[in-house]
């Protein structure tokens, strides 16, 4: 029986993990545990994912926290690094996404000669001044296995000297996640809660600190959305709510609310009209489903969802225009819901 540590911080990795938990927890030849960083540690932006994707209680707590990049990658290494030594030393390490979490788990594994797969791997942004890419670019280039979502990820690993026999295309495991709760998400009807009728309505989504930490920044886009002719949903991240509490009057056509577990935001997305966000996720979500997505941001790690999908990138200057010409686009090659299965084929031959 192989021991695999599912590393976890922060709600985007629940989503990631789910899926692959699932497909793995009933092996007989391995035994898939989930280890919790602590990254986000409320309710809502943790053990609410937990209980909707059906998992478990983490096996392993680290404890993270909150703090400054450093501290959270220094504290998260030195409690895995502990974890590894003296409770469970697993057979691999598998972690997911670019959060601090991802680099400080695969460091501290590989230095102490763990072999590591990474889930979404070759994701890149070409803009090192996000803490994420650099997340994404030093666990590339240490980890032993890579699983991608795109044939551009495979070229960007290929390009950075990664081996291709090393490289898997799995497709990508959040169509996973949506198609495991699709029926839920179907009955949920969240909209209704928020007086809402079915595609009139937008879901605004902020937290990235080129948006947010700055009160201007974030006056400005909040003064372009409300521009817009339609109601505007704005489920508040916390490291969004210090600014927006500074802020005053908000504008009327938005509603804010707090994060909201998977499936009720998976329903409002699915029923509006369109999202205006500056998440990496929401814009592969928004691709599978087909609904415009307009993303605040000069890059993405995920080029397939413009060049195939529904998203384009904006600006404070140019959202209002673009807005009146959304795009639908096409689903990528395997996003098909099946990455778990994939993945886990992978493992049984390697393992």
């Amino acid at each position: 029986m192989k021991t695999i540590h599912l590393i976890c911080a922060a709600r985007p990795n629940f989503m990631k993990i789910a899926p692959l938990y699932h497909a793995l927890k009933n092996e007989p030849w391995c035994v898939p545990e989930i280890v919790h960083t602590g990254q986000h540690y409320d309710y809502q932006m943790s053990q609410s994912f937990f209980d909707d994707f059906g998992l478990p209680s983490a096996n392993h707590y680290l404890g993270g926290g909150s703090g400054t990049h450093a501290e959270q990658t220094a504290q998260t290494m030195i409690a895995y690094e502990k974890l590894c030594l003296e409770k469970s030393r697993p057979d691999l390490v598998v972690v997911v996404g670019d959060v601090n979490a991802t680099l400080a788990c695969s460091i501290a594994a590989k230095k102490i000669h763990l072999p590591v797969a990474h889930l979404e791997a070759g994701l890149r942004s070409f803009d090192r001044t996000m803490p994420e890419e650099i997340n994404r670019v030093v666990t590339d280039s240490i980890s032993d296995c890579f699983w991608t979502t795109s044939e551009d990820a495979d070229e960007n690993l290929k390009k950075e000297g990664i081996n291709p026999e090393h490289i898997y295309l799995v497709g990508n495991i959040m169509i996973d996640t949506y198609c495991m709760m699709k029926e839920k998400i179907e009955k949920s009807d969240a909209y209704k809660t928020f007086g809402l009728k079915k595609k009139e309505y937008i879901i605004l989504t902020l937290h990235r600190p080129v948006n947010v930490d700055v009160k201007e920044t974030l006056e400005s886009i909040l003064n372009t959305v409300e521009q817009i002719d339609l109601p505007i949903i704005f489920p508040v991240h916390p490291r969004t709510r210090k600014n927006l509490d500074v802020i005053h009057p908000l504008p009327q056509n938005i509603t804010l609310c707090e994060p909201l577990g998977y499936v009720d935001f998976m329903s409002l997305v699915s029923n509006s009209s369109s999202v205006i966000s500056d998440s990496g996720g929401i814009q592969e979500e928004t691709t599978y489903l087909g609904i415009p997505c307009f993303t605040m941001r000069n890059t993405t790690e995920r080029p397939i969802t413009v060049t195939m999908g529904s998203n384009q990138l904006v600006s404070v200057d140019n959202l209002l225009e673009k807005i009146k010409h959304p795009q639908t686009g096409s689903i990528p090659p395997l996003w098909d819901g099946k990455a778990a299965g994939r993945i886990k084929q992978v493992l049984k031959s390697a393992l």
